[in-house]
């Protein structure tokens, strides 16, 4: 299952390796693509993901905010 978000705040390639890093270590997270240019990110896994879940994962990678797209 894919599920679509989209993230504001990120600056570079480091910005986005946290935010991957970070929603990727959420249990049932099986893969994550991330484009610095749009803020797309694809989130694939097993099962749905709460949002909170993926809000909070986003918020420990930085000063970033998410919403669902």
């Amino acid at each position: 299952m894919n599920t679509t978000y989209l993230v504001n705040g990120m600056h570079c390639k480091h910005c986005v390796a946290h935010v991957r890093e970070e929603v990727g270590n959420i249990p049932g997270v099986t893969g994550t693509q991330l484009a610095l240019e749009d803020g797309v990110l694809t989130v694939t896994s097993d099962a749905p993901i709460d949002f909170e879940a993926i809000q909070k994962a986003v918020a420990e990678a930085g000063d970033y905010t998410v919403a669902e797209a």
